[in-house]
This record gives C-alpha cells, structure tokens and sequence, in this order.
C-alpha cells in the first residue's frame, strides 16, 4: 500500500440477502439470487448513493452483485462507466461451498474460514492477492474521483483489511452486513475506515 494517498474514496456495497446468506450458507461460485428481502436492501442504498458523484462502478461477475448495482442506481448513466471484474469475486469456499459454519465444526471443531483449510478452496492469502489486484487497478481511477465497488462479504472484508495494510486474515474482524455500505479514504496520508456496515 505504498504511494501517495490518492484523493478519491472506495465505497464498498455488499449485495443484498440471498437465501444462502440468510440461511449462512457459504456462497463463492454458486449464483443465488436476490430474495425480495435483498431486493430491498439493494434499492434502500439507492438514498445513500444519491448525490454522490462516481467515476467509475465495478461490481462480482455474480448476478447478486450486479443486480444489488443495478437497484442501488450504480448504473451507466449516470456513473460514467461500470465494469465486471473477475477478481472481485467472492472467496472460493471449494468443498464447503453451500456448507454452514455450523455444519463444518461437526467435523473440523472451531473451524472459520479465516485460519484453518478450506478444501479444494483458496486461502486468505490468494484471496488477498485478488484483493491487491482490484486495488492496484482501481488507483489510477482514484485520481480522479471516488469508486464504488459491488461485492461479497468475506471478499470485501479481505480488501479492507489490505486497504488499511493489514493482512488479509485480519478481515475477519470487520463486520459486514447483507446490502450494507462502507467507505474507504484517508485520513491525512493514512488509508483509513470512514463509515462501515451502514444498512440501507
């Protein structure tokens, strides 16, 4: 996180409720879709955007992401342009996927995906180089404004932490709820948490 503090913000939106994310199912690769519920979260957000001015709009190739753009109003126009990022996918839970916490400690006491295996899925690690990734790329957009990305909730929480210069694992202590919105900026020349986890 090296370089000088780009004046624009990060405003991270986390799609709506989904049946899986209800239910604390672990949702990667699988695309569920928005439940009413989540439709709602979605379009509530569309109040706290409106007035805001974004030069650029990247939502999860994820159908739940893109929709939760979509009814937020992060739409071409007025954000000049919105793009699919592959690395803003959600973290691959390979052999849990659609497996609860709950489920998994049955056989792996204690277990979180944060610090211990996720088999046949990727590691804190690999997640947080696709969050570097998104990072790097959005630096020169930063220039000239502030961005809004649309993702998923253990992603987003790993791109926090390693806005803030922190490892990757330590996104497990920032919370984020379905449909809820969060800014990235600085204070003065540190990378710094301005608003986390509103809901909409």
């Amino acid at each position: 996180m090296s370089g000088a503090p780009a004046p624009g913000r990060v405003v991270l939106l986390r799609h709506g409720q989904t049946a899986w994310s209800r239910d604390g199912r672990h949702t990667g690769r699988t695309d569920v879709p928005l439940t009413e519920e989540g439709k709602r979260q979605a379009a509530a957000q569309a109040a706290h955007l409106d007035g805001l001015t974004f030069v650029l709009a990247v939502t999860s190739p994820r159908r739940r992401a893109r929709h939760t753009a979509d009814l937020a109003g992060l739409v071409s126009p007025p954000v000049p342009e919105r793009l699919v990022w592959e690395d803003l996918a959600e973290w691959d839970y390979g052999d849990y996927e659609g497996v609860t916490t709950v489920t998994i400690r049955q056989s792996v006491p204690g277990w979180t995906v944060w610090d211990a295996p996720v088999p046949g899925g990727e590691t804190p690690e690999q997640v947080g180089a696709r969050a570097d990734a998104v990072l790097s790329r959005l630096r020169p957009w930063l220039e000239r404004g502030d961005v809004a990305l649309v993702g998923h909730g253990h992603m987003l929480r790993v791109l926090i932490a390693r806005w803030l210069g922190l490892p990757p694992r330590a996104g497990a202590r920032f919370v984020l709820g379905a449909g809820t919105l969060s800014v990235l900026g600085h204070e003065h020349e540190s990378p710094a948490i301005e608003l986390l986890n509103l809901p909409g």
